[in-house]
């Protein structure tokens, strides 16, 4: 095989895989889209019914069909501008390699202890609250216009936040790694129809955040202090306190887990020593 046609090969792979990726993707959106779920059953269906016209010969349907079919994608464009902008604004977030370290197992440890010593006291006082711990997509525009903090996580400092008389407690605090970057931060609230409307602003506030990226959101009901935690595109509510311990132990844990033997780790002290 010559040169050029084992280039010729490579460009065809990598242009199925691109198609692929980008098919994946789209599936992966609008399995959890509601919007963009309707959009395409709404399109399967157009389609359908003008593949049985050209098989019924029904002239007058197909001849409207093809107009719609012609001008549709101007019109979803159209339609549907704010949930594209939001898709594309989710892809330009988005960070194949993360932003952040990966936690230790004893950093991870000491999150969850403090952040759950936080929950409870919250829980037991009836303190309403929001905790956003970011993975790997930035959350970046929320953290911009809010008040930033850049302190170590500690449970008395996120009490302190949340406190009624606290300026900031109305708002959510995101989490970078194992430090509190900003209180007092807005998201955009959830439009799922299916949520409860029982739910306050800050459990839709926790699904929207969910549903936008990766990260992990803790609400405290101030009304009777239920714990619930949403997290890829979902919200499971009235966890108890083990429930939400287990649940962030298992959602924190990286992709992939380093382990070293423990000869290495021998070597490793007596280099150090």
């Amino acid at each position: 095989m010559t040169l050029p046609s084992i280039w010729g090969i490579v460009t065809k792979i990598i242009d199925i895989c691109i198609v692929w990726f980008l098919f994946y993707y789209l599936l992966k959106n609008l399995k959890n889209n509601i919007k963009m779920s309707l959009i395409f059953k709404g399109v399967a269906f157009i389609l359908a019914i003008k593949l049985l016209s050209n098989l019924l010969n029904l002239y007058t349907v197909g001849l409207v069909l093809e107009y719609v079919i012609m001008w549709g994608p101007l019109a979803i464009i159209i339609i549907f501008q704010p949930e594209i902008r939001t898709v594309l604004e989710q892809i330009g977030r988005s960070q194949l390699l993360g932003r952040h370290k990966v936690l230790t197992v004893d950093e991870r440890e000491k999150l969850v202890f403090e952040i759950m010593e936080a929950v409870e006291y919250l829980k037991r006082n009836k303190i309403g609250a929001l905790i956003v711990i970011e993975r790997d997509v930035s959350l970046q525009e929320y953290i911009q216009p809010a008040q930033k903090i850049y302190a170590d996580l500690s449970s008395s400092l996120l009490c302190s936040i949340f406190f009624p008389n606290n300026p900031l407690h109305d708002g959510g605090v995101i989490i970078q790694g194992n430090s509190i970057t900003c209180a007092g931060a807005v998201f955009k609230t959830s439009m799922d129809p299916s949520l409860s409307k029982r739910l306050g602003t800050r459990h839709r506030a926790a699904l929207g955040i969910a549903e936008e990226s990766d990260a992990i959101a803790i609400v405290v009901s101030e009304e009777s202090g239920r714990i619930s935690i949403a997290s890829n595109q979902a919200l499971k509510y009235n966890l108890t306190l083990d429930e939400t311990r287990l649940m962030l132990v298992e959602e924190l844990k990286p992709k992939t887990e380093v382990f070293y033997d423990a000869d290495e780790e021998d070597e490793v002290g007596d280099i150090d020593e």
